[in-house]
């Protein structure tokens, strides 16, 4: 089970105790009433059966009393028979209503709108990794609150940009518009070239990502660091040697031809994030968004990682959304969002050195000064 380590640190066994219980109650009020509803149903069923039985049998016992013994027996068993098949049609029926509310659910997915990828797909582009806001603003919903309030910033070539801010601040959505996953109000241009126009697909292939939760599908780490199969072995082991995992993969016995379980369960939180690290380095993109890699991390993977970040993406432009704030001290600025605005953004030593800074009250609250 997933989750058990947070559990116990916060002392929270009793709380998703109960948590469980009640939604365990929810499951089993559901299931006995389906099974109640099912038994009913049979009961119903047979007291038909029993009473349709009873009125062939009255019939011949007051009314038919000179017919020909055969002519009764024929009459009883296919009256057995017949209430037979009415009990057995009337479950079915009762099952067919229950499956079809899955069936149901699988249509629901009709009424979604499908997603268009039509757009340019710009020769090497992005080259530079310019990004650029323009009176962004984002709503998931039309009766909803902004999460994105006027977004005004730019992002250099190259530079290395810390985004910080308390949970719900925005930081999150930030990425989400930037990968076209959400439609928004205002301009959002990459390398002066309004994302808006270009291919949804062509976007996502050109932008690399590092998520909180490292994903490796099952199959080959080889099909994991390079699932398209473009690099050769040689690319492959270099990367891997650039993310100082090739010493681990060479322990197994195929090496990079290694099966991977579902979830990447022969590897820890750390290595599978390094392995996410070597894919983005096999797609040589411009730009790299790390979404609070370090989250789950021991000091020395996070300082792995930093290292691995400054060496090997030094000129790529670097986004990352990160929680802990010793992380992001060495990038080239720190954007501080709320409420879905930018607070601040500058230096992150001028932003430390100045007390009335959102930030220097953060890394306050953090014990880092």
């Amino acid at each position: 089970m997933e989750g058990l380590l947070t559990i116990r640190s916060n002392k929270a066994q009793n709380c998703m105790k109960n948590v469980f219980d009640e939604r365990q109650d929810i499951y089993n009020s559901a299931t006995y009433m389906g099974l109640a509803t099912s038994r009913a149903l049979g009961l119903f069923a047979d007291l038909t059966g029993f009473l349709f039985l009873s009125t062939i049998i009255c019939y011949f016992f007051f009314f038919a009393k000179g017919e020909f013994a055969g002519n009764v027996g024929l009459a009883i068993t296919q009256s057995f028979l017949l209430t037979g098949i009415l009990q057995r049609g009337i479950c079915n029926w009762a099952e067919l209503e229950t499956k079809m509310t899955n069936v149901q659910r699988v249509l629901e997915f009709e009424t979604i709108e499908s997603e268009t990828d039509s757009g340019n797909r710009p020769k090497e582009w992005p080259n530079k990794g310019k990004i650029e806001f323009r009176k962004v603003s984002l709503r998931y919903k039309a009766d909803s609150n902004n999460v994105l309030n006027d977004l005004n910033f730019t992002i250099e070539p190259q530079q290395k940009i810390g985004i910080v801010g308390r949970s719900g601040a925005g930081k999150s959505s930030i990425i989400a518009v930037i990968f076209k996953l959400y439609d928004v109000e205002g301009q959002i241009l990459i390398d002066d070239v309004d994302i808006r126009n270009v291919s949804n697909e062509y976007i996502r292939n050109s932008i690399s990502i590092i998520p909180q939760d490292p994903i490796l599908f099952p199959g080959t780490l080889r099909d994991n660091v390079d699932p398209k199969g473009k690099s050769t072995d040689a690319d492959i082991w270099d990367a891997l040697e650039k993310v100082e995992m090739k010493s681990t993969i060479s322990n197994f016995k195929k090496g990079i031809d290694t099966e991977i379980p579902e979830g990447g369960s022969i590897f820890s939180a750390g290595q599978r994030q390094l392995i996410c690290f070597a894919r983005s380095i096999l797609k040589h993109n411009n730009i790299l968004v790390l979404d609070e890699p370090t989250a789950n991390m021991d000091p020395q993977t996070d300082a792995l990682i930093q290292k691995i970040v400054k060496s090997r993406f030094e000129n790529c432009t670097v986004l990352t959304i990160a929680h802990r704030l010793s992380s992001v001290m060495n990038a080239d600025k720190i954007m501080v969002i709320d409420s879905g605005r930018v607070i601040e953004y500058d230096d992150p030593n001028v932003l430390k050195a100045n007390s009335d800074s959102l930030f220097h009250r953060m890394l306050k609250r953090a014990g880092l000064i």
